[in-house]
Order: C-alpha cells, then structure tokens, then sequence
C-alpha cells in the first residue's frame, strides 16, 4: 500500500518559518520526482516547488529565494523548509510523488500564517 505522509504544518507569525516533511511507504522513493503543491483559495492545487529522481529544484515564482525543496532517499522522505512566510502562504500544502504513470499524493498539511 502505498502512502505519502505529511508533516510539519501549524500555525506561525509572518516572517516565520516551518519546515514540512513527507514520508513515503510502498514506492521505491529514490525512482519518484517528489513536489509540494498547495491549495488555493480557488480550491486549485498549484506547484509550489518540485525536486527531480536526480536532485534538480524547481520554484514556483512566488516561493524562489525563500522556500527550499530537499530529499533524502535513506528516509523515504522529501522536504520543504520555508522561510520568510506571510500570510498569502496559508493553504493546505500537499506532498506528490510521481513516475512513470503513477502518481501518488498525500493527505495535505495546513499551513496558516497569522499574527
């Protein structure tokens, strides 16, 4: 059975920092481009960041400079290190996996930044 579990939401001060963590079961990880999407008001799940099998980072315009996407594939797990957040960033943020034609998501993990 195959799960992607999020983690690290809450709710933070602008100009704070969270950092997610998504840990993936029943997938060979190290074979899976990994992203962090977020809903939008809108109820559409836009791409916040994406980190290729090989390593490669892509930021959504809106996050460059103050988000980070990792992975270790010894833990199964990829991550987004967000800083600087405000409040524009409050969604519920979603971990993807995606190879070949399997495409695999998480449950979501709110993310609200108020004072």
């Amino acid at each position: 059975q195959v799960q992607l579990v999020e983690s690290g939401g809450g709710l933070v001060p602008p100009g704070g920092s969270l950092r997610l963590s998504c840990v993936a079961s029943g997938i060979a990880f190290s074979d899976y481009h990994m992203g962090w999407y977020r809903q939008t008001p809108d109820n559409q799940r836009e791409l916040v960041a994406g980190i290729t099998r090989d390593s490669v980072t892509m930021y959504a315009d809106h996050v460059k400079g103050r988000f980070t996407i990792s992975r270790d594939n010894a833990k199964n797990t990829a991550y987004l290190q967000m800083n600087s957040l405000n409040p524009e960033d409050t969604a519920v943020y979603y971990c993807n996996g995606r190879w070949a034609l399997n495409d695999y998501w998480g449950q979501g993990t709110q993310v609200t930044v108020s004072s």
